[in-house]
């Protein structure tokens, strides 16, 4: 689970993506030589040394009045307001810009750990000319090279020493749960409607929950935990004060519950926003589950149950071992299958199968089809286990992990789900050959 957040800042076409990119080790900022290619802030994971931590890509800062300068800098100073550590790069080949002293002048009042990285130092007859960042007043500058992969180690050790410590511990016995959705879609509503009491302020306007709120409560013989978030604005709309600490609370949320709740607006349907807001929670590997909200304004007819969950399972082909709860919280309607539905996926969340019960269902599953030729030969699967739950994880050990199709892993885990009781949460399969 992620601990921490690193905010990655500067100027223009200093090279931020491409460090981003080394961080999180996939290609998935863009990288070009024209400057101002990054606008929103973009979220990735990165892994060091048994630490695992969040890191934000920002767009360039500069002085000049150029498009979308006045989005770029509210993105970057939210960001810078989101992290824990923040990293400040500059393009060491061409010496320190009247860009880089104007950010430096915004993080003289940031009271966070600053990690100065002097970029683009290929050759080490250049490590010397890094001495002139000292000028910025921001401590030692760090020699990287984010295209060569040169220095990003240390940086990422030096990063690490500033991480906060998480003391957030799940609780097996308990059920802890999280709103997530746009605005307005009726999360706090849901929370009241919950706890059967308006313990949280609900308003027709939209963003009005501003931080993350715990309620422990009991339900029957049952301890939850319910953590209401602000709502999610699409990242590129996020420039209001208001909204600044929003979106990280909610992303901080999800990283300390067990199941995530996606708030739909029945009415309105599914936008992409959406679908952004639940990514986070997929990429962590949290139990999910659909909650209809507005259903009492839906216009309905004998099939709108049925062609609603066509339809949300269409636009949600990811999330297809999804429980969807169709409610209303403004009329407490049909809140009861919230609860039912929770305890199912908790479950689910921590179920463990016997290794024997396990590689019978493998084997079976590998008798009645057989993987396809890929990569120049056919995986066999020769043994499996599950090494923890919460999500349920499984490693499966093969001839040759090269020869495992996606398509074929897909086919294993809907095996798994047919026969075991996994509805709601994910299964993490890990491929690893016989020899390790």
């Amino acid at each position: 689970m992620p601990k921490g957040i690193v905010a990655i800042v500067g100027s223009p076409n200093v090279g931020k993506s491409t460090i981003f990119n080394r961080m999180i080790g996939e290609r998935h900022a863009i990288v070009d030589d024209e400057a101002g290619i990054t606008r929103d802030r973009l979220y990735g994971k990165c892994e060091w040394l048994g630490h695992s931590f969040s890191v934000i890509d920002t767009g360039g800062i500069e002085v000049a009045n150029k498009p979308f300068q006045v989005q770029i800098r509210a993105q970057v100073e939210i960001a810078i307001e989101e992290a824990d550590v923040i990293v400040f790069v500059v393009d060491g080949k061409v010496g320190i810009t009247s860009d880089d002293r104007m950010v430096s002048r915004l993080l003289y009042k940031v009271k966070k750990p600053i990690i100065l990285a002097v970029n683009k130092i290929d050759e080490g007859s250049h490590i010397s000319d890094a001495q002139e960042f000292y000028g910025l007043g921001l401590g030692k500058p760090h020699v990287v090279s984010g295209s060569h992969g040169i220095g990003i180690g240390d940086l990422l050790d030096e990063i690490i020493k500033h991480l906060p410590e998480s003391d957030d511990q799940l609780d097996e016995d308990k059920i802890t749960f999280c709103m997530v959705g746009r605005p307005n879609v009726g999360k706090s509503s849901l929370v009241n409607a919950i706890l059967n009491e308006e313990r949280v302020i609900v308003s027709n306007i939209s963003g009005t929950t501003r931080d993350s709120i715990d309620t422990p409560f009991t339900k029957g013989d049952k301890q939850y935990v319910v953590i209401d978030t602000a709502g999610l604005k699409k990242r590129g709309k996020i420039y209001e004060s208001i909204d600044k600490y929003s979106a990280i609370r909610a992303l901080k949320a999800i990283e300390r519950s067990e199941i995530v709740l996606l708030v739909l607006d029945g009415k309105e349907g599914i936008t992409e926003q959406d679908k952004h807001v639940i990514q986070y929670a997929t990429d962590l590997h949290k139990a999910i589950i659909i909650v209809v909200n507005k259903y009492d304004i839906v216009d309905k007819n004998t099939n709108t149950i049925s062609e609603m969950t066509k339809w949300i399972r269409q636009e949600y082909k990811f999330l297809d071992y999804a429980p969807i709860c169709f409610v209303s919280a403004l009329k407490k309607q049909r809140i009861d299958t919230i609860f039912e539905t929770l305890e199912m996926v908790h479950q689910a969340y921590y179920t463990r199968v016997k290794t024997s019960l396990l590689n019978e269902v493998i084997q079976d599953a590998q008798m009645m089809n057989q993987s396809p030729n890929f990569n120049g030969g056919r995986v066999k699967i020769l043994y499996c286990s599950q090494v923890s739950t919460s999500p349920p994880t499984i490693v499966l050990f093969v001839n040759n992990s090269e020869w495992m199709h996606f398509s074929y892993l897909r086919y294993i885990e809907n095996r798994l789900r047919e026969t075991f009781n996994f509805e709601g949460t994910p299964i993490n399969i890990l491929v690893r050959n016989r020899k390790q």
